[in-house]
């Protein structure tokens, strides 16, 4: 079965569990165009356009076909780990004290989940085509926003739609792309992609989103095994591919005060870490060993071990931190010789129980990211 037959069996799974159903950053200088084009189904100002609907493909479900998450509910870590395997990647979110983890084993099947974190409501994304899971504010322009998925894709990644407006919103940006809010940005939340390993060590007390959603799903299984082989195409994807880096290769789109900078894991992986300066500020990025690809295997926990990369500001109260890979997984301030892991906190030494601040970054494919 090839993976246009694989894709399409997932589609035909999706329709037959359906029945089981940020205050904004800036406005786009793009003007929204007539493209006299419409969607069935929606309530969405289809005049107000910023994409070309030639762009706009069908994935094959409809609108809502693959249900959002509405109400999470959310279990124990250690009760986690009875279903969640310690390679397998998962979103960590933490907002002020508050930690919690999004397992893309239950991402997968549903791609959304609308929660609230500490007080914030927040919207985890993830989209398995392009591997981007972003974390938004679902404060917009005075109202919470829900956000639903629409079934169609532009450059393979997933468009969601809010269900207050009905705008279109593309996923690997965060603005929308049609509709009332056309023009209009979501504010990412920084948020870090882990081994759920790694996530325990990093906040034990973190709550995990439950298995029970209220969907008959098969959490754990990969539906797109795999997708993310060296030298395969994306789906669906109709641009060119800058053949720097093969297709899906993975990267981290790193973005801080206006600035984005997009570093592939082959240039972090062998050293471990990389320190850089963008909008003035020193940045570093830990790459550890120990997560798998949730789009190899037929089950995530078996996927290869493609490691996790995530980015933080180098400084602890105000003072820079030089840092360099100590063994494996571990790093070392050259200013006080703590020692820090992967996941930006100091585990020994005079800073111990410091966190680094985790600066807005997003996991793509090579092709995703030269695409967004």
């Amino acid at each position: 079965m090839n993976f246009l037959e694989k894709y399409r069996a997932v589609i035909f799974l999706s329709f037959l569990f359906a029945a089981g159903i940020a205050a904004a950053s800036g406005s786009s200088d793009s003007k929204p165009t007539d493209y006299q084009w419409s969607a069935p189904g929606f309530t969405t100002d289809f005049t107000r356009m910023l994409i070309d609907p030639d762009e706009i493909l069908s994935g094959g479900p409809q609108k809502d076909g693959i249900p959002a998450i509405d109400t999470p509910s959310y279990t124990s870590i250690e009760d986690a780990a009875g279903w969640l395997e310690g390679n397998e990647p998962v979103i960590m979110v933490r907002i002020g004290d508050k930690p919690r983890i999004y397992p893309l084993q239950i991402l997968m099947w549903h791609e959304i989940i609308n929660d609230e974190l500490n007080g914030l409501p927040i919207t985890i994304t993830f989209c398995p085509l392009c591997n981007t899971g972003i974390v938004f504010n679902r404060n917009f322009s005075g109202n919470t926003l829900d956000f639903g998925t629409t079934g169609r894709l532009r450059n393979s990644n997933l468009i969601m739609y809010d269900r207050q407006t009905e705008s279109w919103w593309q996923q690997a940006t965060g603005e929308a792309v049609i509709g009332e809010y056309a023009g209009e940005n979501l504010v990412m939340i920084p948020a870090l992609t882990l081994s759920f390993a790694e996530a325990q060590t990093a906040d034990p007390t973190a709550d995990v989103i439950s298995r029970e959603t209220g969907y008959s799903r098969p959490y754990g299984q990969n539906p797109y095994t795999g997708y993310d082989a060296p030298g395969n195409k994306p789906f669906l994807f109709q641009g060119e591919i800058d053949t720097e880096h093969d297709a899906m290769d993975r990267v981290l789109v790193v973005k801080h005060k206006g600035e984005e900078r997009i570093i592939a894991y082959s240039e972090v992986r062998e050293m471990g870490m990389l320190q850089i300066i963008i909008a003035g500020d020193p940045v570093v990025l830990f790459w550890t060993s120990g997560a798998s690809s949730a789009l190899d295997a037929s089950r995530l926990s078996e996927g290869r071990d493609v490691g996790s990369l995530n980015a933080f500001v180098s400084e602890v109260s105000g003072k820079r931190l030089d840092f360099t890979q100590g063994s494996a997984g571990l790093f070392t301030d050259a200013e006080t010789v703590s020692t820090w892991n992967g996941s930006g906190i100091a585990i020994e030494g005079t800073l111990i129980g410091e966190r680094l601040s985790p600066v807005t970054a997003v996991q793509h494919f090579w092709f995703s990211a030269q695409a967004f």
